[in-house]
């Protein structure tokens, strides 16, 4: 099942740590077929506040976020950023195919019968 690795990162001023950081980051994601699926795009807000940026990257398992995240070639990069950028970074899975919202519903509705 598509894992995400997903970071609510705050505003921060552009230092060269961070430059360095996103030069190097790609090659760190190919070994566990992760790719960016967004990347400090504007956010429009609906409800609620979102100060700063989100990033998002697939891989195709919890299992492969987990291993590019403990891995010795992110491990060395990621104090470039988290040094100077402050930040909450999760792994959730995706759904399943066929995920139906409602089914989650019903069984709540029964849940709380």
């Amino acid at each position: 099942m598509t894992a995400y690795v997903i970071a609510h990162l705050m505003p921060a001023e552009p230092h060269p740590d961070v430059a360095e950081y996103l030069e190097r980051i790609q090659s760190t994601l190919d070994p566990f077929g992760g790719r960016f699926l967004v990347h400090g795009a504007p956010v429009e807000v609906r409800e609620g506040d979102w100060p700063g940026h989100l990033v998002m990257i697939g891989f195709p398992t919890a299992a492969d976020a987990r291993a590019w995240y403990d891995s010795p070639a992110y491990q060395e990069i990621l104090p470039l950023r988290a040094d100077h950028i402050a930040g909450s970074v999760v792994i959730v899975d995706g759904v399943e195919p066929g995920h139906d919202s409602a089914t989650m519903g019903e069984a709540m509705r029964a849940a709380m019968a």
